[in-house]
């Protein structure tokens, strides 16, 4: 009894997270976006996480500049109960130009309620790292390329030490940058936009 009673609520939970998830990319009879307008929203958005990125870390201007590229998800929203998943839409940059759009997801398990959102911003510091990216059809993080979350010290400088792997990640909610989070099982799949 207490299996199904489980598996009910576990059921329950996957459907109001796929609810939430799917809520969030469909319309209601309004005409759907075009490609560009999709894509100047993502560039737009990349463009005001990275701002704010320069503003809030100091040295992070000068390591995003040194990066191979720059792959930017401006708002991911997470939701969930129970069972969660997260979804957001981003631009890569190579040599200050956009290269390409992706898709990134994730799903969780675990106690979690509610909604929020956050910016990702990944660099890809190797030029072996970003064609290695690039190359394949899915990107997952953990498996297909170790992600390093930057850590900020306490003078409010970009952690050196933490620094140097080739892939390194900043994420950034409305209360700052998070520095306890991991990406590992992150999908990152390229947009046909």
């Amino acid at each position: 009894m207490q299996k199904r009673t489980f598996l009910l609520r576990a059921t329950a939970a996957a459907t109001f997270a796929g609810l939430m998830l799917g809520g969030c990319t469909t319309t209601t009879g309004a005409a759907k976006p075009s490609s560009a307008a999709v894509k100047t929203e993502i560039e737009q958005g990349a463009y005001t996480t990275l701002e704010r990125l320069y503003k809030e870390v100091k040295g992070s201007r000068e390591l995003v500049h040194k990066a191979n590229g720059v792959l930017v998800f401006p708002n991911v929203v997470a939701a969930g109960l129970v069972v969660g998943g997260e979804y957001g839409k981003g631009v890569l940059r190579t040599g200050g130009q956009v290269a390409d759009y992706y898709s990134v997801a994730s799903v969780s398990v675990g106690f979690q309620a509610g909604a929020q959102s956050k910016a990702v911003v990944l660099l890809f510091m190797s030029r072996e790292a970003l064609d290695k990216f690039r190359a394949g059809k899915g990107w997952t993080a953990g498996v297909d390329g170790s992600v390093a979350l930057i850590k900020v010290g306490a003078n409010g400088d970009i952690d050196t030490a933490t620094a140097n792997n080739p892939v390194q990640a900043f994420v950034l909610t409305n209360a700052g940058l998070m520095a306890n989070l991991n990406l590992e099982g992150t999908k990152i799949s390229k947009l046909d936009l």
